[in-house]
């Protein structure tokens, strides 16, 4: 099992997922487990088809396992009734992924308070804390611009705010930077960081850039849905 010092927040122990039945079924994990601290940036990393987003997707209690157990701050997971999932999914747990899913002609402040807008907050809170974030990224002087008029980093920040507006206690990045140019994709990285070490977010990355995976404080490898040593991965996270 992968381990990590200090009280576990997510931890996961041989899960498993499969989709499609008889001779089209796939097994995209075959039983992984993987401990992470609060406050510790973890990396899964591996290439297209090796089950990363999958367990990302499980972590983030997007999706059910099919078989081992999951779970939140000591809490079975499979025992949350969907409400208490739905209430940490809108507000312990933020999401970047590599598809920004922003709503192109609605303002950038409109799309940052959606999860609050969601979790009945009032239109005057809202409004204060989407602009709190979308100052702390530099992105105040946009909020009233349509989502569809920024560049790919702009919107990537925009996406960051959206994911910051609750207050979260961990941060699910997909591929975070793989929609941008490398010195943006830096910057986005640096944003990242820079809110797992000041503001002690955990911070759970999906990638398959090495670079990227080494910022981080520990590294699961996947290959084919089962966690391998990270020599076993030479060249194929590159």
């Amino acid at each position: 099992m992968n381990g990590a010092a200090g009280e576990a927040l997510l931890e996961a122990h041989e899960i498993r997922r499969s989709y499609g039945r008889g001779t089209a079924r796939f097994d995209a994990l075959k039983g992984v487990s993987l401990r992470i601290g609060v406050g510790e940036s973890v990396a899964i990393v591996g290439k297209s088809g090796s089950g990363k987003s999958t367990l990302m997707h499980l972590l983030a209690l997007l999706d059910h396992p099919d078989g081992g157990s999951l779970t939140v701050d000591g809490g079975d997971a499979a025992k949350l009734g969907t409400r208490e999932l739905n209430r940490l999914r809108n507000k312990d747990f933020g999401f970047v992924f590599q598809q920004f899913f922003l709503t192109p002609n609605a303002t950038v402040l409109d799309n940052v308070v959606l999860p609050l807008k969601i979790a009945g907050v009032g239109r005057r809170e809202r409004k204060a804390r989407g602009m709190a974030v979308l100052t702390q990224l530099e992105l105040s002087d946009k909020a009233r611009n349509k989502a569809v008029t920024l560049s790919g980093g702009q919107k990537q920040r925009v996406v960051i705010a959206r994911a910051l507006v609750n207050n979260p206690r961990v941060i699910f990045a997909d591929e975070p930077t793989g929609n941008l140019d490398s010195a943006t994709g830096r910057l986005v990285e640096d944003i990242l960081f820079s809110l797992n070490k000041v503001h002690g977010i955990t911070l759970v990355v999906v990638t398959h850039d090495s670079e990227l995976a080494a910022r981080c404080d520990r590294q699961l490898f996947l290959r084919d849905g089962r966690e391998v040593p990270a020599p076993e991965l030479a060249g194929a996270a590159a």
